[in-house]
């Protein structure tokens, strides 16, 4: 995909998604591998020369922050933080799994917690920036990652059940402008 994102040209942006849980190959085991998480991000660096490199890491890990540094100095522009954790579900009808793989992505409100952690950690941690992901539902949610340190959001889950979450996101920040990140 990296070599047709080259080939296609005009593209500002590439978020690396090092850490997917729901997939065989890759996911998981790029995310929790420096060396692997490092490999990629140089790799995408090299194809994509003048595009922005987000990694997005998983919270899959005893130290996430330590992975971002990893991120860094491999060339990434900025950090997403973070991305699904592992979770599963079970139908008591069946008294299967839910997922085909039993255990799979969990996002949405559950993860914020994990995600407003990651982002104070990892903000800390490097000087590039990073982008809070995971549970926002609401414009204080988004307020809180700024808080902890993000320079941007991204909003998911909740575009599916509230569309305008973005927008009044926005018209709030810039009413009230950033808040300034909580201290150590």
């Amino acid at each position: 995909l990296l070599d047709a994102t080259a080939e296609a040209g005009g593209v500002d942006i590439v978020e690396l998604n090092l850490s997917c849980p729901n997939v065989e190959r890759g996911g998981l085991a790029v995310g929790t591998n420096p060396e692997l998480l490092a490999r990629y991000v140089r790799h995408a660096c090299d194809v994509l020369p003048g595009t922005a490199i987000l990694a997005k890491l998983t919270p899959n890990v005893s130290d996430i922050a330590a992975l971002a540094l990893v991120a860094e100095e491999a060339g990434a522009h900025g950090i997403s933080a973070i991305n699904t954790g592992l979770g599963m579900d079970i139908d008591v009808g069946t008294g299967r799994p839910v997922f085909s793989r039993v255990s799979a992505g969990l996002s949405g409100p559950a993860i914020m917690p994990i995600a407003l952690n990651a982002v104070w950690r990892i903000s800390r941690t490097v000087d590039i920036p990073v982008v809070g992901v995971g549970g926002i539902t609401c414009v204080d949610d988004a307020i809180k990652f700024f808080m902890a340190g993000a320079a941007a959001i991204q909003v998911g889950t909740a575009i599916f059940y509230d569309p305008a979450l973005p927008g009044r996101i926005v018209d709030e920040l810039e009413k009230n402008g950033l808040p300034e990140p909580i201290s150590d």
